[in-house]
């Protein structure tokens, strides 16, 4: 599983003219891997995240998400991709306020049609891998903004993602509990061999990453190594 994002380009209408968000960016992240995404304000880094979740068609170029070719698909199909292989990670965990923490991940069952029952172990194993199991029955106003954010992961997870993208995780949160909510990313993404994307403005916390690469006027710099990481050639286990 991974993720390609090919000579993509993107523009938007402004005035009678139109404003590139994306120029020509190629982006690719193997399995396994998780690449952060720096760059000032502007600098086209949502719209990054946009096009490879597949809510946004480029002008041109070719987004695959898992082995899949997104070009010509169907906004159905589409959205039955971003359903079974994308995890999202907002700014904002956005939980349901009357839902537990691990009814937040069961209701991922009920937008695929299934029932939620029948996914409660999935779920628990879930919040017990971003150490929450012992916090399943409470509610967001319970929770702590790390806490919730770690129940957001858990739930971008529910479906067994081949690609993880992650939008700011820690703008809300303190510099300790970022870097607790970052390191719990890194290991998840090594466990699971998602292709992540980590969009972020705080470089302090860019150790966790595999690759940086840097946005600037809506063109992408070449990745580059931001440690010394393990192989992850060998299939998962």
């Amino acid at each position: 599983m991974s993720l390609h994002l090919t000579d993509i380009t993107l523009t938007y209408p402004d005035g009678d003219s139109r404003l590139t968000a994306l120029d020509r960016v190629t982006l690719h992240v193997p399995r396994g891997c998780l690449t952060a995404v720096i760059g000032p304000s502007g600098s086209g880094k949502s719209s990054l995240l946009a096009v490879a979740a597949t809510l946004v068609t480029p002008d041109s170029g070719t987004v695959s998400v898992a082995g899949t070719d997104t070009s010509g698909m169907s906004r159905g199909d589409l959205a039955d991709l971003r359903r079974h292989r994308i995890g999202i990670v907002f700014q904002q965990a956005n939980l349901l306020p009357s839902l537990t923490a691990v009814e937040q991940l069961q209701v991922m069952a009920h937008i695929d049609g299934r029932r939620p029952s029948t996914v409660r172990g999935r779920a628990m194993d879930l919040l017990d891998a971003v150490g929450l199991a012992h916090l399943a029955d409470r509610r967001p106003q319970q929770l702590s903004g790390g806490q919730r954010q770690r129940v957001g992961i858990a739930r971008a997870l529910m479906n067994d993602p081949g690609v993880l993208l992650v939008d700011e995780p820690t703008s809300a949160l303190d510099h300790e509990r970022g870097a607790a909510v970052l390191d719990l990313l890194a290991r998840l993404t090594h466990e699971r061999a998602t292709a992540t994307v980590l969009v972020t403005h705080d470089q302090a916390l860019l150790s966790v990453a595999d690759h940086v690469a840097e946005v600037h006027d809506g063109r992408l710099g070449r990745s580059a190594p931001a440690r010394s990481a393990p192989d992850r050639s060998a299939p998962a286990r």
